[in-house]
Formats: C-alpha cells, structure tokens, sequence
C-alpha cells in the first residue's frame, strides 16, 4: 500500500535543479554567442533554442507530477517505451547524416536524439524486469533477455556512432544489476562479453584510438586527437580562483571546439575560475544525494531501482564530462547535464528529474 502526498516531492531537488537550468542557460549563452554570430547571425541563436528546450522539460516536469498513479511503473508504458526507443534508433541509421553521425531523429523541421531517452527506457525496463525476477536473479539464464536488450541498443548506438553513450548505458545498467542483487560472477561474465564488443569498436574506428594514445600521450599528440583536451586544460588554468568573469572566456572564441556543448565545463573554469567550478560541482553532488534519499524512501523496489538507476546515469554522466573537462581521461561526447546546449540532452534530463520528484511524492503506508 501507498500513500500519495500531492506536492510532497523533494523541494531541494527541485530547487537544485531550478538552479542548475539558470546556471546553464547563462553559460549556454556565454559559450555560444560569438559562434551564434556567425553561424546564424543571432548571438541569441543557441540561448532562445536551450530555453525552449527548458521549458517543454519543466512543464514535463509538472506533468509528471501531477498524475497520481505511477503510469511509468506500468508494462504498457515500459515495454512501449522500450521498442519506440528501438525504432526511433533504427530509424536514426537511415536519416540523412549530420557531421557524418545518424544520431538526430529529424521530422518536421524539428531534431532529436533518441539515444538520450535510451537511458530512460532501459532504466524502466530494469527496474520492472529485476522488481519481477528478484527471486530468481541468482540463475544466469533470467540475464540473458536484458543483456539482449542492452547489446541490441548498444550496437544501435555503436552504429551511430556513438561510442561513450554506449558505454555509458552499459555503465548504467551494469549498476542497476549489481544493485538488484545480481551475483558477481554472472556479472564478470556479462562484463566480459561487453568489453569484447566494445574492444572491437575500439580497434575498428583509428579516430577512437588516436583518442586514447591523445590522452595517454598528451604532449606529442596535440595535433592527433589531444587539440580538444589541451584547449580546455587552457581554459580551466587561465581562470585561477575567481575566473576572468562571465562572458570574458577568449577559449570559446573558436579555440575550443564544442564550448557550449561537450566542454562548457571548461568554460565554466575559465570565466568562473575554481570557486565556480567547485560550485558547480557541489550543486550536482547535491543533486545526486537527493536522488539517492528518494531512491532509499521509495515505497517498492521498482521505484527503489527507477530512482537509482535514473540517479546513478545523471551523476554518472556528469562525472565522466567534468573528468574529460580536465583531461583525466580521453575525449568523448558526454554533454553535461541541465548545463551544455542541446534540447533532446535537456528535456530527456528533466523528465528523469520529473520521474524522480514523482516517486519521491509516493510514501509507504508504513512511513506513515
């Protein structure tokens, strides 16, 4: 039995991310505006698209929370989220490609990228499947069909390509396994399998190794895939304690590439120096901590595991871009979330923060 508190949700995770968004749209524009110029001679180009985006997820938001039954929770939702993900996937491979990757759904005039709602859909979908199997997570076989789910939308992904979005569902789910309870051995041996997937993909693709020599090599391969980590090493340093002040960065001048998306954090060092960073930083370790109370006070372990798992992605993928930011490991593709441009990243975002403040509305009868 379950108690249901309309507008009892986490107020400081609500909150947080209300100034997480604020924080991020002022970056957004900071970042942006010179390359908003000239690409679309609107210095608010990048600023008024990151809003829209900000606005459709708050309002996802209070939808959310304004349903009384937990919709997510049930097998329609779930498994029709599941394959409308895979199809939206699928679907991506024979779009027209952008910067030589298929990974925008585009329909009427309007771009999306399906791989960041995957991270939602396979949360779901782990959480109801291990909520049904817990008693039998002991036995390899009851594995076997979400490790088929997992690879099928790893290699949708990989295909894209989109190698550390991939690796990052992996990460996500492999948590969520170890949280249900999974044994370790059953686990090492699913880790296994993915890390031959992912050592294939690796060795196939020169530009990802060219990558990881950049970043095990810096100082001779500034030129072979270390440009991007040396330009943000730049930024973050020449902001010292207090930064140089919002809007002064000369690294996002087109001396970093991808400044308002994968490498605002270092924009963020630059203008805000490291007070600013370390601000940030906190702000989403709050955010973290709020979402594992709820995931500890939720009132089943399907919304134990949603909350968890929804938790564990944000913080996880926030962790690895600021970890790219400062050059303590190789360049990928993570934006940072509710902070870097990018309206299927921000939306996605909020309607797992939507989820979250949902369940944390949602009481035991026995917590009464």
């Amino acid at each position: 039995m379950e108690i249901y508190r309309r507008g009892g949700f986490d107020i400081p995770l609500f909150l947080i991310t209300l100034i997480l968004i604020a924080a991020g749209l002022v970056m957004v524009f900071s970042s942006s505006a010179y390359q908003a110029i000239e690409l679309h001679n609107n210095s608010l180009h990048f600023l008024i698209q990151q809003l829209i985006g900000a606005g459709v997820g708050i309002l996802i938001i209070l939808l959310i929370m304004s349903f009384e039954f937990p919709f997510y929770q049930t097998p329609v939702f779930v498994y029709g989220l599941l394959v409308l993900t895979i199809g939206m996937l699928v679907l991506c491979l024979v779009m027209p490609a952008i910067g030589n990757t298929n990974r925008w759904l585009q329909l009427f005039g309007l771009r999306f990228q399906p791989s960041e709602l995957a991270k939602i859909a396979l949360v779901l979908f782990l959480a109801y499947y291990l909520d049904k199997k817990k008693d039998k997570l002991s036995e390899l076989r009851i594995l076997m069909v979400p490790a088929a789910v997992l690879l099928i939308f790893a290699l949708l992904i990989l295909k894209e390509p989109d190698y550390g979005t991939a690796v990052l569902i992996f990460l996500i789910c492999s948590m969520m396994f170890f949280i249900a309870g999974v044994r370790l051995r059953n686990l090492a041996l699913l880790g296994t399998l993915a890390l031959g997937v992912f050592a294939f993909f690796l060795y196939a693709a020169p530009y990802r190794m060219a990558r990881i020599t950049a970043f095990l090599s810096p100082e001779g391969n500034i030129d072979a895939g270390g440009f991007q980590a040396y330009q943000s090493k730049l930024a973050i340093g020449s902001g010292g304690l207090l930064g140089v002040s919002i809007g002064q960065s000369t690294q996002k001048m087109f001396f970093l590439p991808c400044a308002h998306t994968d490498y605002i954090y270092a924009i963020v060092g630059e203008e805000l120096g490291f007070l600013g960073a370390l601000g940030v930083l906190l702000l989403f370790g709050i955010l973290i901590w709020r979402g594992l109370v709820i995931a500890k006070r939720a009132p089943n372990l399907f919304s134990q595991m949603t909350a968890a798992g929804l938790t564990l992605g944000l913080g996880t993928q926030a962790l690895l871009n600021i970890t790219v930011a400062l050059d303590l490991g190789p360049t990928t593709g993570f934006p940072l979330p509710l902070f870097s441009f990018g309206r299927s990243s921000l939306i996605t975002t909020l309607i797992s923060i939507g989820i979250l403040l949902h369940i944390s509305q949602r009481k035991s009868s026995q917590r009464r």
